[in-house]
């Protein structure tokens, strides 16, 4: 359950590594796993403290009433109510100040890192998951609409307005909100960068005291070949993806941050060495092999990808949003 509860969440910043075509209507192969990424660290969080309880190592309560109650119910929707609310209050409140007081412009990339610091912080003061927390609050961050006054206009009939300065445009009530989230948004990309950067870094450091285990040779292959595959065919079906789009969900289940994060945090409990020994080098070169061979079978799986999408026919609209 541990293992498994480690191993689950896959990389949002690495996914987003995926090469695919620009647009403001994102592929579906793009969507789903950038959603994934951002959504199942914080739902393996109830399941990193069912393996920990059932090591003994947490107090489950009885008959798994405190796993279920707070671990299960309120970690989840209390972290993303938590999340909701603050990023769209941050975010209201900023653009009412900008467009009606001409307040708090710049440093958008400061406004970006301290909803983060806040929101999970809030979270883990309210003992729900930090995880889903920050991902709700970018959402809504995201969600924010512009707060026009009476009797003014958009500054261009055309959506074109990079001929305005930022303040101008950060300041107007029909471009406040926009100005923030491209900022936020472009800066939080360069920082995702830097995370990946840094991950790899810490990986690769780590494997130096972490030994492969003999089953590390027979592990690392199901989990990529055999075990990702068969939990994406379980979860998607009726999706009406396209067998190409299986395929590579399939495949690109990058594992990154998010187990690094949840190995340290159940080797902070106290495991058996042994146990210990088991995960550390289970996990990390799990975590090693992903960004190694899904790093380098990305750009030419998806530039196929990308070609046999142009060659596909159109599908008529049949009012379907995810179109």
């Amino acid at each position: 359950m541990l293992l498994g509860a480690i191993l689950a969440p896959t990389d949002p910043v690495l996914a987003s590594g995926v090469p695919a075509d620009p647009g403001s209507h994102p592929d579906r192969l793009e969507f789903s796993l950038a959603g994934e990424g951002g959504l199942n660290d914080g739902a393996a969080f109830p399941f990193v403290m069912l393996g920990l309880g059932l090591l003994g190592l947490h107090e489950l309560g009885p008959r798994l009433a405190n796993w279920w109650s707070i671990e299960l119910l309120w970690a989840t929707f209390g972290g993303v109510a938590i999340g909701w609310l603050l990023g769209t209050a941050t975010g209201r409140f900023v653009v009412y100040l900008r467009s009606r007081h001409d307040e708090a412009v710049g440093l958008d990339e400061f406004l970006g890192i301290g909803l983060v610091c806040l929101t999970y912080g809030v979270a883990q003061l309210s003992l729900a998951s930090g995880f889903l927390a920050v991902f709700a609050a970018g959402l809504a961050l995201q969600r924010v609409r512009e707060q026009p006054l009476a009797g003014t206009r958009p500054l261009k009939a055309a959506p074109d307005t990079s001929g305005h300065a930022y303040e101008t445009l950060a300041t107007h009530p029909h471009h406040a909100s926009a100005t923030m989230r491209g900022s936020v948004q472009g800066f939080n990309e360069q920082l995702e960068k830097l995370a990946e950067l840094a991950l790899v870094l810490v990986v690769g450091a780590m494997l130096a005291y972490a030994p492969p285990l003999p089953a590390a040779w027979w592990f690392v292959p199901v989990m990529l070949l055999v075990l990702r595959p068969l939990s994406v065919m379980v979860a998607i079906p009726g999706e009406r993806l396209t067998l190409p789009q299986r395929a590579l969900i399939g495949w690109f289940g990058i594992r990154g941050i998010g187990s690094v994060f949840y190995l340290l945090f159940a080797l902070r409990h106290g495991l058996d060495p042994r146990i210990a020994q088991t995960l550390v080098s289970l996990t990390l070169w799990t975590v090693a092999a992903s960004i190694v061979v899904h790093g380098v079978t990305a750009q030419p799986l998806m530039q196929r990808y990308l070609i046999w999408r142009r060659r596909e026919p159109v599908a008529p609209n049949d009012g379907d949003p995810r179109r």
